[in-house]
């Protein structure tokens, strides 16, 4: 893979990655601004995802951790549909209903994630990954 295009994938990854793992750690631990597993939990619960608690659990670990791996380039593949999964719940669950514009509270932006997950993990992390590395 030339330079460029590790490059371009370190930037996607870093900035995708470490966005998702900061809105895990939202979930979790009530971090930047975060509402943390109690509220986000009964959120869940207004919304039929029970139980809530136990499930904004789950998904702050996976946003954590999948977010993570993501920017470490670390388990690519896995890291990727971790974040698509992630993705198409909230976009079945919270944002479907209002819409494509993330203006309106929509699902645009989750979209994007996606997409961005499910194609880093077709075409893997690049060069400058544990990825390449290890494996």
């Amino acid at each position: 893979m030339s330079l460029l295009a590790s490059t371009g994938l370190l930037i996607i990854r870093l900035v995708i990655g470490l966005s998702f793992a900061a809105h895990g750690a939202q979930k979790l631990f009530g971090w930047f601004g975060g509402h943390g597993l109690k509220a986000t939990g009964g959120f869940f619960d207004s919304i039929g995802i029970k139980p809530g608690y136990t499930m904004a659990l789950v998904a702050g670990l996976a946003e954590f951790a999948g977010g993570l791996l993501f920017a470490l380039g670390l388990l690519t593949p896995a890291a990727g549909i971790i974040i698509a999964v992630t993705m198409i719940g909230a976009i079945i669950k919270v944002h479907g209903p209002n819409g494509f514009w993330s203006t309106e509270g929509g699902y645009e932006y989750n979209l994007m994630l996606l997409a961005a997950g499910i194609g880093i993990a077709f075409i893997g992390a690049g060069s400058f990954s544990l990825d390449a590395v290890i494996f």
